[in-house]
């Protein structure tokens, strides 16, 4: 699934819903074990979870999130909402696994983006021949 705004082509930057329940369910966790997550965790599940825009700086911090924090799926008591990890509701107040491929195919879709308008300046107009050496 590709999460582009279809009126601009470029990356939407809304959290789809699935991210948003992620996050809630995160903040309920954490609320309910008072454990799990920073101050800008939390912070970043309440934008998700009001499913507001987020800038690319945002979703290149979140893609690096989870990337520092893979090992911690490994983890006991990971996923498990009756007795949760610290690190479970951690990644849950990040969008959890919905929330990851979001900002990962996000990130590749602004890169693209950048990458395009990088190659239009060097295009030449169409019918111009390039000069002769």
């Amino acid at each position: 699934m590709r999460y582009l705004d279809k009126t601009t082509e470029h990356p939407e930057r809304v959290p789809p819903a699935e991210v948003a329940a992620e996050a809630e369910k995160g903040l309920k966790l954490r609320a309910q074990f008072r454990r799990g997550g920073t101050t800008v965790g939390i912070a970043r599940a309440r934008d998700l979870k009001n499913r507001k825009p987020l800038s690319d700086k945002t979703v290149r911090k979140m893609v690096s999130y989870f990337h520092r924090h893979k090992a911690d799926k490994r983890a006991e008591n990971f996923g498990d909402d009756e007795n949760p990890s610290t690190g479970y509701i951690a990644w849950l107040l990040w969008g959890g696994d919905p929330g990851r491929k979001w900002a990962e195919e996000h990130k590749k879709a602004i890169e693209k983006t950048k990458q395009d308008a990088r190659m239009r300046r060097f295009k030449r107009p169409e019918g111009e021949n390039p000069p002769n050496p």
